[in-house]
């Protein structure tokens, strides 16, 4: 009997080969004596302003939410997880391994180890591709990887002066010592210390340096803005068309259902227009509606060997294939991962550009799109900073963040990863193309991509 069904599911791994070749034109990216791993499925909790519906939770509550998410989405029997991966950027001290307690209070085994990663915006993304590697080594089967962030309570420290002075008194054995350091207290010790989106390195805010790089590619605030409006329409339109079916209806404690994202708003352009500048004062391009804006949310996907997910019964949504991360210059080529990455990912799978039905992009500002798509059209910028011949090439709009992105859909920082692979999957799925890519920038200069592949309908 066990030798029957061993067969029963290598057939079913070879039928989908076969028709792998019957319906598709192009070569499929499968590697001799790799695994073939795949993208089962994947959910996300609404992505919501910050200080909204959310504001009273916690990371993990949202955490929690998306594994159970997961978990009804696709039937699977908890016990069956080998490994949860979850990113996360601001931590919440009480939780700092969030990928644990989200995972206890989302009912699986508390035999199964998890582990919590960063990476800024791609922290997610390094969840995912840290699930590929466990089962591509022969780990694991089965990985649950995702993201949370939760920007409506984040950590306000006090000053480190009067951090030092708390821990002192702590330690203090006598009264006299005790008074000693009070009376060392200054109005100035009471300042809290708040978190900025902004590089240690440089101690340039993220929008700070979008701008500058904005205006060192010629982008004008118009682009911007266009740029913005039309990622707002895309996403008013696949949410109509109910298209984001990753999104799961989440039943907040004390509050109501929440099932849409609710950052989704075209503006006009005159409305647009009359907005100041955010970050460079007066003359920046940079404004609060052609920039990402705070966002809480939770990610979940369900990633595993293709031979264990056919022998579950399933029926996986996409490969994900080959993968690269790069870095940077933090001050000058902050945002300009997409750019490093997309030729670096193409060439490691045997592709071009123009082999790639579905692009995903993140989109953190609107003009560190247009930069990155102005730099990967530029000879002089592929030859003086990338020791390229010529130009890597810009996507083409007609395939480029079609159901919208993170300007308009929201930036959960840790989250975003999950939802740009499964995006592409359903998109690949709905319009019947083979190859996807996903490209994102990071803080430190970092960026990442990755080739997925559609499974054989």
């Amino acid at each position: 009997m066990l030798l029957y069904y061993h067969n029963y599911h290598i057939l079913n791994i070879l039928m989908s080969k076969m028709d792998n070749l019957k319906t598709k034109s192009k070569k499929t990216l499968a590697k001799s004596g790799v695994k073939n791993v795949v993208l089962v499925d994947g959910v996300r909790t609404p992505f919501l302003l910050s200080g909204t519906t959310y504001a009273d939770l916690m990371p993990h509550d949202l955490a929690r939410a998306a594994l159970q998410g997961l978990l009804k989405r696709t039937g699977l029997p908890k016990d069956a997880v080998d490994y949860i991966v979850y990113g996360t950027v601001i931590q919440e001290v009480k939780t700092s391994n969030v990928a644990r307690e989200a995972a206890l209070g989302a009912g699986f085994s508390d035999k199964t180890p998890a582990h919590t990663v960063t990476m800024a915006c791609i922290s997610s993304n390094q969840a995912m591709t840290t699930a590929v590697g466990l089962i591509a080594a022969g780990q694991c089967d089965a990985v649950v990887a995702g993201g949370v962030e939760f920007m409506s309570d984040v950590p306000i420290r006090h000053s480190r002066k009067m951090r030092k002075t708390m821990l002192s008194l702590n330690k203090a054995k006598t009264l006299g010592a005790r008074l000693s350091l009070l009376g060392s207290i200054r109005l100035a010790h009471l300042s809290p210390e708040l978190p900025a989106v902004a590089e240690f390195s440089t101690a340039e805010t993220m929008g700070h340096s979008a701008d500058r790089l904005a205006a060192a590619f010629g982008v004008s605030r118009l682009e911007q803005d266009e740029f913005a409006l039309r990622s707002h329409k895309l996403a008013k339109k696949a949410q109509d068309s109910e298209l984001l079916s990753d999104v799961i209806s989440f039943k907040v404690p004390g509050r109501d259902i929440v099932s849409k994202d609710n950052g989704i708003r075209p503006a006009t352009m005159e409305q647009m227009a009359k907005l100041k500048p955010a970050f460079i004062k007066p003359h920046g391009t940079v404004t609060a509606a052609n920039s990402s804006f705070l966002t809480d949310g939770a990610s979940a996907v369900l990633i595993m060997s293709e031979e264990k997910a056919l022998a579950m019964g399933y029926k996986p949504k996409a490969y994900l294939r080959d993968f690269v991360y790069v870095s940077q210059d933090p001050k000058d080529q902050l945002l300009l991962g997409p750019t490093y990455a997309t030729p670096k990912v193409l060439e490691k799978s045997g592709l071009t550009l123009n082999d790639i039905d579905v692009f995903e992009f993140h989109e953190a500002f609107a003009g560190q799109i247009m930069a990155n798509l102005k730099a990967m059209e530029s000879d002089w910028f592929g030859q003086t900073y990338m020791g390229r011949k010529t130009k890597v090439g810009a996507p083409p709009m007609e395939k480029f963040n079609t159901w919208g992105g993170s300007l308009s859909l929201g930036h959960p920082f840790a989250a975003t990863g999950c939802r740009l692979v499964t995006t592409v999957a359903h998109r690949l799925q709905k319009e019947g193309g083979q190859y996807g890519l996903v490209a994102a920038c990071a803080a430190g200069g970092q960026g990442h991509a990755m080739v997925i592949e559609a499974y054989p309908q």
